[in-house]
């Protein structure tokens, strides 16, 4: 988190930092069967888009990445004292800097500076004994032949940025003769918690979403086997088949979409609507059992807060699976293995759960948490994976194998099976769509499904 130098410069530190830091990484290395995605791409259009990823990625670390990502390194025996992690500021707020003192043996005269680019420095200056230079200023000098004077006036430095920003940093420069430390300040603007008053009852705490197209009858099975085991539970339903059916019953909302819209726009109309802590994710041709219980997800994830999403089992089969990523060179993009059954560590306290990077279509999810991350409505047909993909580093995820739903048979659509199958399984050019997606969207060289 911080470094101390020689007068060899601020601002130079290189020679402080191991080799393998100095360069950006280099190429990622495609796992062996992974999809190099510039072969799907059309060939007349390859160097402009190539041209436009770039762009967009350059935009994309404007956004997320700030002096507060730079690597620091401190020497040993250095006499400054200073906050090394935690210094927070608001925006166009003066703020006292925490920690700051210098240990130095006997001298004449102590002499130390600070240095700062995106805001300005003030101390109070004593009636004697001192000399101060660059007070309301990015440079602050304070000069004394009396230690504990010095000392004084570092607790009584503050730091105000000048430019405002919602969250960024900025690096301060502390010097000592031939020492010099460089600590990290976070300017960050405040945020109003987003807090859910849960009641004392199920319903109050969780709502259900699913999307439905052609299966009526399935739906309908789903929502009696729901109010077997929860009957005053608000079901939300985004639905966008072509020939609607009101679906009646209490605590139901039924929202109707333009014909096949697709998958994950009904997950954004479903979770857009929810006003519970939670929701519980379903498909339309689940079914509740007795091993259906909500109450047991909602345990696990009060008494771990931080987590975002937790996964259950579907029939017995409790999918879940890990994302393997490396960034790779800016001009190539990164390469992602999605590695099926792969998982983390067991939640603590649970030794039935495991952390994961995704699970399957029956999970336990934080609202607000979900709707920051949203479901790419470009993915009309088949995705699931890919929402994970989208909140990978953002997302904390588990599955629990415990809590099960129980799944419709395949039978008995009541639709035509072909004209079902013509939506469900859309062919080769919904599998390019979504290679081209990945190469855009996620800055991707290659990517393997295993």
């Amino acid at each position: 988190m911080f470094h101390t130098l020689d007068k060899r410069g601020i601002g130079n530190i290189n020679w402080l930092l191991p080799q393998s830091n100095l360069h950006p990484p280099g190429p990622c290395t495609c796992p062996t069967g992974a999809v190099l995605l510039k072969d799907g791409l059309p060939k007349d259009q390859y160097e402009q888009l190539v041209q436009r990823r770039a762009k967009e990625f350059k935009q994309h670390k404007a956004r997320t990445t700030s002096v507060l990502s730079r690597m620091l390194f401190a020497s040993p025996n250095s006499p400054l004292q200073y906050p090394i992690q935690g210094f927070k500021v608001r925006p166009l707020t003066s703020t006292l800097i925490p920690g700051l003192a210098l240990h130095a043996e006997q001298r004449s005269s102590y002499k130390v500076s600070l240095i700062v680019s995106k805001g300005v420095l003030t101390t109070e200056v004593p009636a004697e004994g001192a000399q101060v230079q660059g007070v309301g200023e990015t440079r602050l000098i304070m000069e004394s032949s009396s230690l504990v004077i010095l000392n004084k006036m570092l607790a009584k430095v503050s730091y105000t940025s000048t430019v405002y920003h919602i969250h960024t940093g900025d690096l301060a420069s502390f010097q000592f003769e031939n020492h010099e430390a460089v600590f990290p300040i976070t300017i960050k603007q405040p945020q109003l918690p987003v807090l859910y008053d849960m009641g004392t009852d199920i319903s109050s705490h969780v709502t259900i979403t699913t999307k439905t197209f052609l299966r009526y009858t399935k739906l309908k099975v789903l929502l009696s086997s729901i109010r077997k085991f929860y009957s005053n539970i608000n079901v939300i339903i985004a639905d966008d088949n072509f020939e609607p059916e009101k679906m009646n019953g209490s605590n139901i909302q039924h929202y109707i979409m333009p014909p096949a819209q697709g998958w994950f726009a009904g997950r954004n109309l479903a979770v857009s609507q929810v006003t519970t802590k939670y929701f519980l994710w379903v498909d339309d041709d689940f079914v509740f059992t007795e091993k259906t219980k909500i109450e047991e997800l909602v345990e696990v994830m009060e008494a771990i807060p931080e987590l975002d999403v937790l996964g259950g089992s579907v029939q017995g089969n409790q999918f879940y699976f890990s994302l393997i990523y490396e960034e790779g060179e800016e001009s190539e993009g990164g390469c992602l293995h999605r590695k099926s059954q792969g998982k983390f560590q067991s939640l603590p306290g649970y030794p039935r759960c495991y952390l994961a990077s995704g699970v399957v279509n029956f999970f336990l999810a934080r609202t607000d948490a979900i709707q920051r991350v949203g479901f790419d409505p470009k993915l009309q047909r088949v995705a699931h994976s890919e929402f994970f993909m989208d909140g990978m580093g953002s997302l904390l995820v588990a599955t629990c194998g415990h809590v099960s739903v129980g799944h419709q048979s395949k039978k008995d659509l009541n639709v035509n099976p072909a004209r079902y199958n013509s939506f469900r399984n859309p062919g080769g050019q919904d599998s390019n769509f979504k290679l081209q997606l990945h190469f855009f969207k996620n800055h991707l060289k290659c990517i393997l499904y295993g």
